[in-house]
């Protein structure tokens, strides 16, 4: 069983959805037991950092996803799913504490002339951890979607999977162990994202 944790983000459902067309066992769980005998947990993730991080406070889920974690068991991040398990964010004057998986902060795009932030479209990966299992059979160059003005920066270099080019270049997505996260959506990425949902689903069983 893949848990799709609901604090109310505002993807859920795309999210549900893509995770059931590749064949996923899903049950949207909204407490920390919930998640206890899942395979796998999918955080998805639209809105504002602290929005998320105080919803999931609330639920009492921080302890709940940090010691799913560190069983070992895949988990995959998107979005502000992905964001909320650095240890801080710049967006808002955020004062809430991420989930601190990872060292690093999340960051505004840069201002540019010329650059709409936010980014809100198709933009291409660059994969530079091929062995990353969610990666398999997704090339460099393939297209996702995006919708974000900030991005984690993370601050160890070797956590990053893959990267995109907005402005600047950016850690679109990360892995380390059982742990993968992506800034762009996967359920929203047609059949490239439906790739990657598959590779994480396939790990949980």
């Amino acid at each position: 069983m893949i848990a799709l944790i609901d604090y109310d983000s505002g993807n859920l459902r795309s999210a549900q959805r893509a995770l059931l067309k590749v064949g996923a066992d899903v049950r949207v769980v909204r407490g920390a037991e919930e998640i206890k005998d899942a395979a796998g947990v999918v955080l998805p993730g639209v809105g504002a950092f602290d929005d998320c991080v105080n919803a999931m406070r609330k639920q009492e889920l921080l302890g709940a996803i940090r010691d799913f974690i560190r069983g070992g068991r895949p988990f995959l991040g998107i979005c502000v799913g992905y964001q909320a398990l650095f240890e801080r964010s710049e967006e808002f004057n955020s004062c809430a504490l991420g989930l601190g998986i990872f060292s690093g902060k999340v960051v505004r795009f840069p201002n540019q002339d010329g650059l709409k932030v936010p980014q809100i479209g198709w933009n291409q990966l660059d994969v530079v951890q091929p062995k990353c299992p969610i990666y398999a059979g997704i090339p460099s160059g393939s297209y996702v979607y995006f919708v974000h003005s900030y991005f984690p920066r993370p601050a160890d270099p070797g956590i990053v999977a893959t990267t995109t080019s907005y402005g600047t270049d950016f850690a679109s997505s990360v892995w380390r162990d059982n742990v993968f996260a992506t800034q762009f959506h996967p359920e929203k990425s047609q059949e490239t994202g439906l790739r990657l949902l598959k590779n994480f689903v396939a790990l949980a069983r």
